[in-house]
Formats: structure tokens, sequence, C-alpha cells
């Protein structure tokens, strides 16, 4: 089964806030996920992305492909990436 990097919506009703997270490409919008490796808060002015660029880049190489929407937040908040201390 492929695995996707993707987001989970979080928050009340109209107020989202997204949880980037690596789960199977089946499984619902929201529903069980591998790992979460991120967030993402559309309301904020700019918009607010944080993720683990250490965990994001393992995924990338294990072949998680990132949906549209993340593949864009990546190129445009990469460069503000800072690995997250566990």
């Amino acid at each position: 089964m492929p695995v996707r990097i993707r987001l989970a919506r979080r928050g009340s009703k109209k107020r989202p806030f997204y949880s980037i997270v690596v789960a199977h490409s089946e499984a619902p919008r929201d529903g069980r996920f591998i790992e979460r490796i991120g967030t993402y808060n559309p309301l904020t002015d700019p918009a607010t992305v944080t993720f683990n660029a250490e965990r994001l880049q393992y995924w990338l190489q294990q072949g998680a492909q990132p949906t549209e929407t993340v593949r864009s937040l990546i190129r445009k908040h990469a460069d503000k990436a800072v690995p997250k201390a566990s």
C-alpha cells in the first residue's frame, strides 16, 4: 500500500487547522496515520507552517509521495524548516 504525506484537518467549524501526516493512501483524511510530521495554520497572516525536516526527508527517501498541497507548502517553507529535537 503506497504511503502519502498529506493534510489531516483539525480545529473547529470555520476555524481550520491542519496536521501534516504520513498515512496510507487508502486511509480516511482524518483517520489513522503513521506519523505526524508538522502543522499548517492557514488563518494566521502569513500562514504558519512547521514541520520536522529530518522526518520529512526520511519519509521522502522511503518513497512517500506528498500531495500537491503539501508539495507546495514544502517548496514555500523548506528554507525555514528547522529540525525539531525529539
